[in-house]
């Protein structure tokens, strides 16, 4: 045969399963789409040019290997509906005559053209609507650019290799499907319906077990940082979850529903039941993965909508001052009166050249250490604590010692502590002991702060928890932790003075301002015998920038990914339809040949679709319920603790995705529909 007739077979075999190739194709072109998209604003010069967008772009370059990964899992799902469809007409090629070689270069033949039509479409609309998405980002994060159509050569390539790679996959697992299987096992491969899994209820017990395992993880831990690698952990346990139940919970549902005579013996249940249980493995998984993928979207679009909107009370609660500087010291020795008052003059004169007042200041000395906490103390030795213990961030502290005259004078009042007395307050953190201690120094009592503590939000840079221990003592104290060292035998505390302070000049000036300081404050840290190890200056201009770009770049990352999944649903769903249509096409033909009305069939599908296609939603919604105080916590670590607007982003999303989803069922259900009541009238 010539390679005319192998392509001509590949083009006919696509156009006559349009039904089911052209979905395909069309979310292939998406999925191509989005990826060069977002590549493209990942590597994007335009976006680079502008101050404090790195941190955004990092987030785009993230999403695009999330975005590739699931590329190659979706299509790879879906083309086995693509297979399951086509594998009757190749054994029919099969007994007229063509071996499997024949049929292996049809095979290589439509995936060459469907790669084709995948990847041209999906780089046309990326070109066109990339620079739409580069506006519509410079817009969220309140930028000004300007327009210069551009088509980025990395992120052509880069997509060109991923499906390239994806689609050589396809092609090899479809090889494989057709070289193992005989031609009679083709021809009958739609009509092969899948036996309920063994052993149902174990399986249903054990995803009970496994999703209330991951539950409690999610309402029970405190710690913020922590949270991030818990959520993880979480979510992969309710994933396996969600299938277990899924599979083996549907099955139990349907044998429960057929023992129930009145219920099953019912014109508009008896085939929607009978249908589900003669398949049922496949389709809890199909199930389990819709419920997955609406549960990613919803997951992704609260938070992410609620730290976009939320922008301005996440820069406050981090940033309460204008200007925050830290100056670590190598040595508490170092940090000595003149030392620190020669910085001040050099911030009081930089601000007054620059006409600033300087006004609400925070000066205070402090030493940090880090350690785990565990039962009132924190134990810097690694060799006194479990290894589990030290992977796990959930009592990992910062403890930031500070002398109880700072704090004083600070807050203007006058705070006595005994000598064996501590105030301690926490962030990203709880303290629930009477007492504290750092290793084997001086045990103290512990004592709440009274009041709002005004040292919130200087340690927004920490991603651990943070102690803030007020000492009576504040250099008998730092001689005792002074003899602590670390595995180096380097001294383990870090001395630092904190200076944070406000100023009434606009925000152009206050960058001058700002870069002035830098210059000045490190040709300090560079002199001989300063002391100083380091200047860390962040000013709230920058980080409204930063924050901005940050958070706008979450909410479009989120905003595409959701796109993208709800997308996949919608294709599971009507792909889980049109096979499912075509399995029941037969026995729908006899039962009206025996009575069924067009109105039984309709009542029948409505019935099938209630039961079974409420229960992902459900899930999803129930599984958001539990990850919220999680995903909550995670909030925090950009200072976001907004819980009516939280309440209110999740809320709206999950209204948004319902009433998406009802009309993806009724799309769904019609397509099903059409086959199974109109194809032999």
């Amino acid at each position: 045969m010539g390679k005319g007739l192998y392509i001509k077979l590949a083009k006919t075999g696509i156009f006559k399963n349009r039904r089911i190739y052209v979905p395909y194709i069309l979310a292939g072109i998406g999925m191509a789409m989005m990826f060069y998209i977002v590549t493209y604003l990942s590597t994007s010069q335009t976006l680079g040019a502008l101050e404090g967008i790195s941190t955004a772009q990092g987030v785009l370059d993230f999403g695009k290997y999330i975005l590739g990964i699931f590329d190659v899992i979706f299509l790879f799902y879906t083309n086995t509906f693509l297979m399951r469809r086509r594998k009757k007409e190749f054994g029919l090629y099969n007994i007229l005559g063509m071996n499997k070689w024949n049929i292996a270069k049809i095979l290589v033949w439509e995936t060459v053209l469907l790669f084709l039509l995948t990847v041209a479409g999906g780089l046309f609309f990326g070109i066109t609507f990339s620079k739409l998405a580069e506006l519509l980002f410079v817009n969220m994060i309140r930028k000004d650019i300007i327009y210069s159509f551009s088509i980025s050569k990395t992120a052509v390539i880069q997509t060109v290799i991923l499906f390239i790679g994806i689609f050589v996959l396809l092609l090899i697992n479809s090889l494989r499907q057709v070289h193992l299987s005989d031609p009679i096992s083709l021809m009958k491969s739609e009509n092969v319906g899948e036996k309920p899994p063994k052993a149902n209820y174990v399986f249903a017990i054990l995803g009970v077990i496994i999703l209330g395992i991951a539950y409690y993880i999610a309402v029970s831990i405190k710690n913020p940082v922590a949270s991030v690698f818990a959520f993880m952990f979480a979510a992969c346990m309710v994933i396996v979850a969600t299938y277990l139940l899924f599979i083996a919970g549907s099955v139990v549902l349907c044998r429960v529903l057929q023992k129930n005579k009145g219920y099953y013996y019912n014109p508009k249940h008896y085939i929607s039941v009978s249908s589900m249980v003669y398949r049922m493995k496949r389709n809890g998984a199909g199930l389990a993965s819709i419920c997955i993928l609406i549960t990613m979207v919803l997951v992704m679009m609260s938070p992410t909508a609620c730290l976009f909107l939320g922008t301005e009370e996440s820069i406050k609660g981090s940033h309460p001052r204008e200007m925050m500087l830290e100056v670590r010291y190598e040595s508490v020795e170092k940090m000595t009166e003149e030392s620190l008052a020669e910085l001040q003059e050099i911030i009081v004169k930089d601000c007054g050249e620059a006409g600033a007042d300087i006004s609400d200041t925070l000066d205070y000395r402090c030493v940090m250490i880090a350690g785990l906490l565990k039962d009132g103390r924190i134990e810097t030795d690694k060799n006194k604590v479990s290894l589990s213990e030290q992977m796990s961030l959930e009592n990992l502290v910062s403890v930031i010692v500070i002398p109880l005259s700072d704090y004083n004078r600070m807050t203007g009042e006058t705070n006595h502590i005994d000598s064996d007395e501590a105030l301690v307050y926490t962030s990203r953190s709880s303290y629930d002991y009477d007492k504290i201690q750092i290793a084997d120094t001086k045990t103290y009592r512990a004592r709440e702060v009274d009041g709002k503590f005004i040292l919130e939000g200087n340690t927004s840079v920490n991603m651990i928890g943070s102690v803030y221990m007020i000492v009576p003592d504040f250099e008998e104290e730092v001689a005792l932790l002074s003899t602590l060292v670390d595995y180096n035998g380097e001294k383990m505390i870090d001395p630092r003075w904190a200076y944070d302070f406000n100023i009434n000049i606009p925000e152009d000036q206050q960058k001058e301002l700002v870069d002035r300081l830098y210059d000045d404050l490190r040709a300090v840290r560079d002199r001989d015998g300063s002391g100083v190890i380091s200047v860390y200056f962040d000013s709230l201009v920058d980080a409204k920038e930063d924050y901005h770009s940050t958070f706008a770049g979450f909410f479009f990352l989120g905003g595409l990914l959701s796109v993208v999944f709800i997308a996949a649903t919608v294709l599971v769903i009507y792909y889980k339809q049109i096979s499912e249509g075509y399995e029941d096409e037969a026995r729908f033909e006899i039962m009206q040949k025996v009575g069924m009305t067009k109105e039984d069939i309709r009542r029948s599908i409505n019935s099938q679709m209630l039961t079974v296609f409420a229960l992902p939603i459900v899930g999803a919604v129930v599984h958001l319920a539990f990850a919220f105080p999680m995903i909550r916590k995670i909030l925090m670590l950009f200072w976001m603790d907004n819980l009516q607007l939280f309440l209110a982003t999740t809320g709206g999303c999950v209204l948004v995705f319902a009433v998406i989803y009802v009309i993806i069922y009724k799309f769904t259900s019609n397509a099903y529909y059409s086959i199974v009541s109109g194809a032999r009238e």
